[in-house]
C-alpha cells in the first residue's frame, strides 16, 4: 500500500483499493452465511468500476439504487441485479424491466406505475414492525421513506396480481452499519419467519427473502461484527420451502479494502493549537464531518524535501487535520496524537473504501479530484 501511495502524483491525494481485501471480506461473509445465500453487493458503498469488476468474480450479483447504478451493473455484466430506492423514475423502471432486474418495490404508487412497463419481477419492500436494531441508520421498524407499511401488504399483493407482475418475494432491509452480530442474526431469523408466513398466506412459491445489508464496520474504534457468533446463530435457520436468502452487503465488503491518502501541505500553530493541513478534505472524504467523529490515520514519512528552507513540522503533540477548503468544518481528525508529522509527509486514512468518495461533495470550490488506484 505504501509503495502505491508513494508512486502517486504529487502532492499526493488518492484513494487506493485492494482487490485481495475485497475478495477476503466476501469469502469471510459467505462462510458465515447459511449455504445457498446469494450475495448482492450494494454498489452505493463503492461504485468504482474496477471495484465492481473485482467483486463480480466473488459475489452473486449487485444491488443498485439508481438508474445510473443500474446502467453500470448492466455494463459490468451483473448476473443477478436487485433494484432498490424510494424515488425510481419511469425511466428507471423501464430500464429495470429491460435488464431483468428484481425490483424492490417501495410503495403502492410505484407498483401502479410499474404495471405499465411490462411484466416485472418484484419483491415487496415492507417496512414492518420489529424490535429496533443498533446501527447508524434505521431503515425499517420506524417511520421512514422506505418500503410499504405492513398494514398495506394486502393491497400491494392485489396490485401485483391485477397488474400482471411476478411476485418473487420480500425485501426487508432494516438498518445500516450494525456491529451487533447476535442482534443481526436474530433480526434475520425473524425476517425469514415473517417472510415464510407471508409467502404461505399469499401463495408465493420459492420466495426470495432479501434481508438487505447492514453488516457493520467500526471505522473509528476496535469493535467488530463477530462473524463466528453470527454464523453460529444462523446455523439452524429454517428457510421456507425453496426459498432463497439474499443479503446486500456494502460497507462490510468495501470499507477495509480502501485507503485515503493526503499529502501534508502545511503544519502550523494558531492560538496554541496545532493544525496539519492536507491536500484533500471532506469534499473527498465526508464521513468524519457528517458523522462528527475523528478518523484515525497513519503518518507515512516522506524524507524528500524540495525546498531550501526549513520544513514545517511538529513532534509529540495532538493535532487537528484540516483540508484544503475555505471552510472551518473541513476537518478529518481532531485532537489526534502524533509522534512526528512534517510538511511533505502523507497521512493515510484506513477503512475508507465505503461511503468515502461516493458521498462527498466532489466539486465544492472546484478543487481537483483525487487519484484512484486499485492493486
Amino acid at each position: 500500500m505504501s509503495v502505491a501511495i508513494l508512486a502517486a502524483e504529487r502532492p499526493v491525494c488518492a484513494y487506493v483499493y485492494d482487490r485481495a481485501v475485497l475478495h477476503a471480506n466476501v469469502r469471510a461473509l459467505r462462510a458465515a452465511l447459511p449455504a445457498g445465500t446469494r450475495i448482492a453487493y450494494a454498489m452505493k458503498a463503492n461504485g468504482d468500476d474496477r471495484v465492481v469488476a473485482a467483486l463480480l468474480t466473488h459475489v452473486d450479483g449487485l444491488e443498485v439504487a439508481s438508474g445510473g447504478e443500474l446502467a453500470a451493473a448492466v455494463a459490468a455484466g451483473s448476473p443477478f441485479t436487485v433494484f432498490s430506492g424510494p424515488a425510481k423514475t419511469d425511466a428507471d423502471l423501464r430500464a429495470a424491466v429491460a435488464a431483468g432486474a428484481v425490483i424492490n418495490v417501495e410503495s403502492l404508487h410505484e407498483l401502479r406505475r410499474l404495471t405499465v412497463h411490462g411484466r416485472a419481477r418484484v419483491c415487496l419492500r415492507v417496512n414492518r414492525s420489529h424490535p429496533a436494531l443498533p446501527g447508524s441508520h434505521a431503515m425499517a421498524g420506524v417511520p421512514t421513506a422506505f418500503g410499504i407499511d405492513e398494514a398495506l401488504l394486502p393491497e400491494a399483493v392485489r396490485l401485483v396480481r391485477e397488474g400482471g407482475l411476478d411476485l418473487a418475494g420480500f425485501h426487508l432491509h432494516a438498518v445500516s452499519n450494525n456491529l451487533d452480530a447476535a442482534a443481526h442474526a436474530a433480526y434475520i431469523r425473524g425476517a425469514v419467519a415473517w417472510a415464510g408466513e407471508a409467502a404461505g398466506r399469499w401463495g408465493v412459491q420459492a420466495p426470495i427473502v432479501n434481508v438487505g445489508g447492514g453488516f457493520g464496520v467500526d471505522i473509528a474504534g476496535d469493535g467488530r461484527f463477530d462473524l463466528e457468533a453470527f454464523r453460529d446463530a444462523l446455523s439452524d435457520l429454517d428457510l421456507p420451502a425453496g426459498a432463497t436468502l439474499v443479503v446486500e452487503p456494502g460497507r462490510f465488503v468495501a470499507a477495509s479494502a480502501g485507503w485515503y491518502a493526503a499529502e501534508v501541505l502545511d503544519v502550523k500553530q494558531t492560538h496554541g493549537r496545532w493544525f496539519v493541513v492536507v491536500r484533500g478534505g471532506t469534499h473527498h472524504f465526508r464521513l468524519p464531518a457528517s458523522w462528527g467523529y475523528s478518523h484515525p490515520f497513519t503518518v507515512l514519512p516522506v524524507d524528500a524535501w524540495p525546498y531550501p528552507f526549513e520544513r514545517p513540522q511538529v513532534r509529540d503533540a495532538t493535532v487537528d487535520v484540516a483540508g484544503e477548503q475555505c471552510n472551518p468544518r473541513d476537518v478529518l481528525a481532531r485532537d489526534a496524537p502524533v509522534s512526528a508529522v512534517r510538511a511533505g509527509d502523507v497521512l493515510v486514512f484506513a477503512n475508507t473504501g465505503a461511503y468515502g468518495w461516493e458521498v462527498a461533495h466532489h466539486d465544492f470550490l472546484r478543487h481537483a479530484h483525487p487519484q484512484f488506484m486499485i492493486i
